[in-house]
């Protein structure tokens, strides 16, 4: 791994960090009332939710720029970018598109957050951001 990649390192490891995070909310989070009557696991998940999607898409932005792919438009368009190049697979990218838009609710706009929708990408969505880590990753080495 070259300097150049030292940063997608660091974002992947930052990445696996915040899920290990997430696992132990959800394991705090045992049912959707215990989930909702505490405030301050409501307020660790959907941050950390965030942090994580940020993460995926700071690791798609290096790598699009390293490799000279096209300029995403958004933050969508990051994963859409990756797709097209292969870099992640097409049965991925929808679950992908997803995790920016929850992103763009989730710091745009924040009143109109559901609870029940973060509950559910806890309980089911956390292998999404192990996937992708093992893509990018699996991309890399073929780069080498």
């Amino acid at each position: 791994m070259g300097h150049v990649d030292d940063v997608i390192a660091d974002r992947l490891k930052f990445l696996a960090e915040y899920v290990d995070e997430l696992r132990s909310y959800q394991e705090r989070a045992a049912t959707f009332r215990v989930y909702l009557d505490d405030k301050m696991l409501r307020r660790a998940v959907e941050r950390a939710l965030q942090v994580a999607v940020e993460a995926c898409l700071d690791i798609g932005r290096r790598l699009i720029a390293l490799e000279g792919f096209r300029y995403p438009e958004d933050n969508k368009d990051v994963f859409q970018v990756l797709a097209e190049e292969g870099v992640v697979s097409k049965e991925l990218l929808p679950r992908l598109l997803d995790m920016a838009s929850f992103r763009n609710l989730i710091v745009h706009d924040y009143v109109r957050i559901d609870d029940a929708r973060v509950y559910a990408i806890l309980k089911k969505c956390l292998g999404d951001f192990d996937e992708y880590a093992r893509a990018i990753g699996a991309y890399l080495e073929r780069r080498e």
